[in-house]
């Protein structure tokens, strides 16, 4: 949306994890950002400019776009925490998706865990990977989450020795998002919503009523409460969490 505002002209720009069906947006779960920071209207507009064929453009101020981008820049971000890791510096990703069967993504991730990358994957579809494998995967945890409402949000958190970087947007890695369509990831960069971002990553991970474990054998495992933990479901905490602002 472009608006006139005194003497300049601002652009707002919505960006979700979803797409806007009537129907779906009832039983998904999705983010959206709304924001009229000018780096981020200024890449929508090329990207539309693009996908019209009035531009060529290929590199953007905040946006990772697929099929042009996305994949390497992705690659760099692990690689960085892979980095931080044999430096002897706390490294951690957690991503949240609906699916993981890219080849080249679950590689470098079986490299990130060798590395001692800690890693925690919300999968709540398919995924390519077998974590708990001694000498390949045993810093990766997978979970996936299925309850009343389909998880279709993407969080992709990177722990950048402390400086945590956060990517949101419409992706999962497969090679269809990556390779097959035009796809976009953006930066998080607010410090309050980025700390909400964690802050549903860590509902998520403490889900107790609809998260299972997939195991190293390719099975899935309830996850039961321990004695002291309530029986917490994620979704039931983050429709109050939405309701109460």
């Amino acid at each position: 949306m472009v608006r006139r505002e005194n003497d300049t002209t601002r652009r707002y720009v919505h960006l979700s994890t979803g797409n806007y069906n009537a129907i779906t947006a009832q039983i998904y779960a999705d983010l959206g950002f709304f924001t009229c920071n000018p780096d981020f209207g200024s890449d929508a507009s090329n990207l539309f400019n693009a996908l019209t064929g009035y531009s060529k453009k290929e590199d953007y101020r905040k946006f990772l776009v697929a099929p042009l981008a996305m994949r390497k820049r992705f690659a760099a971000l692990i690689d960085r925490e892979i980095k931080w890791a044999k430096k002897g510096v706390p490294a951690k990703l957690i991503f949240k998706m609906n699916a993981l069967i890219d080849a080249e993504f679950v590689r470098h991730l079986y490299r990130a865990s060798q590395a001692g990358v800690q890693i925690e994957l919300l999968i709540r579809s398919m995924c390519g990977l077998r974590p708990g494998i001694p000498g390949l995967s045993e810093n990766i945890k997978v979970t996936s989450i299925v309850g009343r409402f389909l998880e279709h949000a993407r969080i992709y958190y990177f722990h950048n020795g402390g400086n945590p970087d956060i990517l949101s947007g419409s992706a999962d890695l497969m090679p269809r998002n990556l390779d097959r369509r035009i796809e976009t990831l953006f930066p998080i960069e607010d410090p309050v919503l980025k700390q909400e971002l964690v802050e549903i990553l860590d509902i998520g991970r403490s889900d107790r009523a609809n998260a299972r474990l997939l195991r190293d054998d390719g099975s899935y495992e309830r996850i039961a409460p321990g004695e002291d933990d309530p029986i917490r479901d994620s979704q039931i905490e983050l429709i109050a969490r939405a309701r109460n602002g």
